[in-house]
């Protein structure tokens, strides 16, 4: 499982010209879930993704996790995260897990990000989103679990 996170100062998710899910200052994350993921791989994630230390403190350190900062999580699923493309120029998608066992992972993070944070919004998995997002620094990183 993949997540590309970015810090945020908003972000909102639209589909078909209706907001589905947006935040202020926070973070934006962008789900790849790969074939033989599952819910501990979701669990350590989530346990990472709110704990990971990326905004700033009084000196502005990158020190502060997201519950410290009382930011919002926007979770995006993006099974092309799970590309490989490591040959030729054109991405395989042989490692992404079946869209049944992503959409199950995706909505299990959710329902796992809501229970442990109190500003969790989200993207529809398997449409065409349109992501809008002013990305904080920028400051970008790639997580695994």
């Amino acid at each position: 499982m993949k997540a590309l996170i970015q810090r945020v100062s908003e972000a909102k998710v639209v589909v078909d010209g209706e907001s589905v899910g947006a935040i202020g200052p926070g973070l934006l994350v962008l789900l790849g879930v790969e074939k033989g993921d599952g819910e501990a791989n979701a669990a350590r994630l989530l346990d990472k993704l709110l704990a990971y230390r990326i905004f700033p403190d009084e000196q502005q350190r990158m020190n502060r996790s997201l519950v410290e900062a009382q930011g919002g999580l926007l979770i995006v699923s993006q099974f092309t995260l799970a590309a490989d493309t490591s040959k030729g120029l054109r991405p395989s998608f042989s490692d992404a897990a079946p869209p049944a066992e992503a959409e199950r992972l995706y909505e299990f993070m959710l329902a796992s990000a809501r229970a442990k944070h109190p500003v969790v919004a989200s993207g529809r998995f398997g449409a065409d989103m349109k992501v809008h997002l002013v990305n904080d620094g920028p400051v970008t990183f790639l997580l695994r679990a």
